[in-house]
């Protein structure tokens, strides 16, 4: 079990660390961050009004286990930035979790319903996890990106949060 809590300049040390290589970074962070990610680059992203970034920690002993945000813009919420830091912790249902903490956050502090994410295309786990809680692709909205001499593709998911409220 995970809980979120604000991300505090006290935690930028762990995200940073966790952080490998320029594709482990555009697969995290997406084109606005430059490899080796830096303490001005997190200063500057979270500097925007729209953005509340979390840090996910593990109720049993309170240590960090993921990072994650909320970027608001016109009339809905984008989920990124979707971290879970320590491999050995993929694929055990975490990611799962944390987004359903950001829907839950987002249904009762905000009045966006319409959510949106984006992922790789070949981030087969996570495009499963994202449709697990309800999320299904947008076809009509995909972003091409380069990273060290390869093309990568975004594929976009959507979720309207009142269906989902309902459902769940």
């Amino acid at each position: 079990m995970i809980y979120l809590e604000k991300f505090e300049r006290k935690d930028y040390f762990e995200l940073i660390n966790s952080v490998k290589s320029a594709k482990d970074l555009m697969q995290f962070g997406g084109p606005e961050f430059t490899f080796p990610l830096t303490e001005e680059q997190i200063d500057k992203t979270l500097s925007d009004q729209n953005r509340i970034a979390f840090r996910v920690a593990q109720i049993s002993n309170g240590n960090t286990i993921g990072h994650c945000e909320i970027y608001f813009k016109d009339d809905s919420a984008k989920l990124g930035r979707i971290l879970i830091m320590d491999n050995t912790q993929r694929g055990k249902g975490i990611g799962e979790q944390m987004v359903i903490l950001l829907l839950q956050f987002i249904f009762e502090n905000r009045k966006e319903r319409h959510i949106e994410l984006n992922v790789f295309d070949f981030n087969i786990g996570a495009q499963k996890c994202y449709e697990k809680v309800g999320f299904s692709i947008n076809p009509d909205k995909k972003y091409i990106r380069e990273v060290e001499g390869e093309t990568w593709t975004a594929l976009n998911m959507v979720l309207d949060l009142e269906e989902w409220k309902n459902k769940n």
